[in-house]
């Protein structure tokens, strides 16, 4: 396949992060344009490193990036739609979030697409969680049966600004848990304490209300086995705070997306 059929079989996705990342898809087929144009003028800006994607949206960061009013900080409202307050997180790390949490670029490759460094991915990805954090909270439930861990996740999902509505240790303490108060998001192990399944109290919880849950397991693979719950996430242990504070960020602005979405389908 021809470098020119591996840049048109990208452009779905690059169409898409140029319209989270503009608010539009109008101006985000813009850039996307101007990417193009940039590719058929300097052909030798891609395919010699081996990764299209990557460096088609290397590409398209370096025209966006050029642009002084991309640089600007513009005015917020916390009465803004979720889709357009993603627009008014600082440009830098909106760019990381999106490249990590739409796009599923690795922290890698991220690095590669906005030139800095691994750890510099890491610090834009959590200072985007944070800002939208800032405008989308909630009551998070925590499912982990290691006291120290539950401790740090706690401390994670409070420093958000979230609120804990509890940590429960197994599958019916978590049962219970709900049925006080009920979340808008579940953090979940897997393997609990009394050897009851995560997976089966999220289930569980599941049948009576609908929320994100984020599996965070040392046992990924009875995730891919067993019969999965949506929307739910995945984070292996040990894992980064700023990843479990990226994706908790991630799935509670999705959902709220996807909710301001549905009524428009109904009505069409």
């Amino acid at each position: 396949m021809s470098t020119a059929q591996l840049v048109v079989q990208y452009l779905p996705y690059l169409r898409r992060y140029a319209r989270a990342l503009t608010g539009s898809q109008t101006a985000g087929d813009a850039y996307v344009a101007a990417t193009l144009e940039t590719l058929v003028s300097e052909p030798e800006t891609i395919g010699r490193q081996g990764n299209i994607k990557v460096e088609l949206f290397r590409v398209f960061t370096r025209i966006w990036n050029s642009l002084a009013v991309n640089g600007r900080a513009e005015d917020t409202t916390r009465d803004l739609p979720a889709e357009v307050r993603l627009g008014q997180i600082t440009p830098l790390p909106r760019q990381a979030f999106l490249l990590s949490c739409l796009e599923g670029f690795s922290e890698e490759e991220s690095s590669v697409v906005l030139d800095v460094s691994v750890e510099q991915v890491r610090e834009l990805v959590d200072e985007a969680g944070r800002e939208l954090a800032a405008d989308i909270v909630t009551d998070i439930m925590i499912i982990e049966d290691e006291p120290l861990i539950a401790m740090d996740l706690e401390a994670l999902v409070e420093g958000l600004g979230h609120s804990v509505t509890g940590v429960a240790r197994t599958r019916s303490e978590a049962v219970e848990l709900a049925s006080r108060k009920r979340p808008g998001l579940i953090l979940a192990d897997i393997q609990l304490a009394d050897g009851s399944s995560g997976l089966d109290a999220v289930n569980d919880l599941l049948e009576t209300f609908q929320v994100p849950v984020i599996f965070i397991t040392a046992y990924p693979e009875r995730f891919l086995t067993g019969e999965r719950p949506e929307p739910a996430f995945l984070i292996a242990k040990p894992f980064q705070p700023a990843n479990v504070s990226a994706v908790i960020s991630q799935a509670l602005f999705f959902q709220q997306a996807a909710h301001r979405r549905r009524p428009e389908r109904a009505s069409a």
